[in-house]
């Protein structure tokens, strides 16, 4: 770093994403995307939003707002959009976070959350999980912090109950909750804690377009929660960002909403082959916990993760390995399309003989 670096900043550990290689023949199963392509509309969406770009996009992302409050049954004044679901998340801590209001989260999570702590100068409260990467929600009742839960988490794949967080929220009626739910479209139905927006005033619900809904490169998230809530964080916005979504962005994020059946056809799609991929890799002597994600979070005894990983990628496979306690014996695998699949299958048994 230079020496011009703010002292404060300078022990900060950025957040380090899958790695994005340009190779020819590349199976790309580390950073849970989603394998298929946006939904047909996007596409023409996206050209017919090119001659506005003289403009500046919407402030107020009306008519994202308005799609996303139809998918998710609330209204247009209960959703905030982001440059991505991580962007509202920093939105969402730098309203109701502070020195002197820590935020609490699992020790085995996102690993974006102590990054945007040490970032705002967020005090960390961690709270371990269990041996079996489950959370124990009744240690985050009655903490009166902000509290951030991922759901289903990450890396674990494990899905919580509503009527669980829904205790986590009842019992911190004057403390903020988060629930991130980035991969909550392949949990199943009523796994979302939307729900919960019109019952409480201090419920806040992430999702992404990242993920099931085909939109990773386009940079669109968005957060659910009372209007209260989201004029908080609206200011957050209008103080550093306020035109964060852009044109083309939010022109491809209304199309991939507004197609349900394509929505739905490319998640049950990808919960199938999600399925198939771990009764084999179970046929494999791979072991973990079955998913409510779009990844698989698995284990073997045959050979040492980090190896498998190592000799994945120098076949032009990429998974995903984290060399941090409790983790270096465990892979992280995105489901990819049935081909993609097969080659990763191919690939792996000849490095496990």
């Amino acid at each position: 770093m230079s020496r011009y670096f703010t002292k404060t900043l300078a022990a900060l550990e950025p957040y380090t994403p899958g790695e994005q290689l340009k190779l020819p023949d590349l199976v790309k199963l580390n950073a849970n995307e989603n394998p298929y392509p946006p939904a047909p509309g996007v596409a023409a969406a996206v050209a017919g939003a090119v001659p506005g770009l003289r403009l500046y996009s919407d402030l107020t992302e009306a008519a994202l707002c308005a799609a996303i409050a139809r998918h998710c049954g609330v209204q247009p004044e209960n959703i905030l959009c982001g440059n991505g679901s991580d962007e509202n998340l920093l939105l969402a801590l730098r309203a109701f976070c502070d020195e002197t209001h820590p935020l609490a989260f699992a020790d085995i999570t996102y690993s974006f959350y102590p990054v945007l702590c040490d970032l705002l100068h967020i005090p960390q409260h961690v709270i371990l999980v269990e041996e079996d990467f489950s959370l124990d929600l009744s240690k985050y009742h009655g903490l009166n912090e902000t509290i951030v839960i991922a759901n289903p988490n990450a890396p674990t794949t494990l899905l919580q109950l509503v009527a669980a967080i829904e205790e986590v929220v009842r019992t911190n009626p004057d403390s903020i909750v988060i629930v991130d739910e980035a991969y909550i479209d392949f949990a199943g139905p009523n796994a979302s804690c939307v729900p919960l927006t019109k019952k409480y005033d201090n419920v806040i619900v992430v999702q992404t377009f990242s993920k099931s809904h085909n939109l990773a490169g386009a940079r669109v998230g968005f957060c659910v929660a009372n209007p209260e809530l989201i004029a908080d964080m609206n200011r957050i916005k209008f103080s550093y960002s306020p035109y964060n979504v852009n044109s083309l962005s939010q022109a491809a994020a209304v199309a991939a909403m507004e197609d349900e059946n394509y929505f739905r056809d490319t998640v049950g799609k990808i919960c199938a082959t999600r399925a198939d991929t771990m009764t084999k890799l179970r046929e494999r002597g791979f072991t973990g916990p079955d998913s409510a994600t779009n990844f698989l979070f698995v284990t073997t005894s045959r050979m040492p993760c980090k190896q498998i990983f190592e000799r994945l990628r120098q076949k032009g496979v990429l998974i995903r390995y984290f060399s941090a306690p409790r983790l270096s014996d465990y892979l992280r695998i995105t489901i990819g399309t049935p081909e993609q699949m097969q080659r990763f299958f191919e690939e792996l048994d000849l490095i496990l003989g």
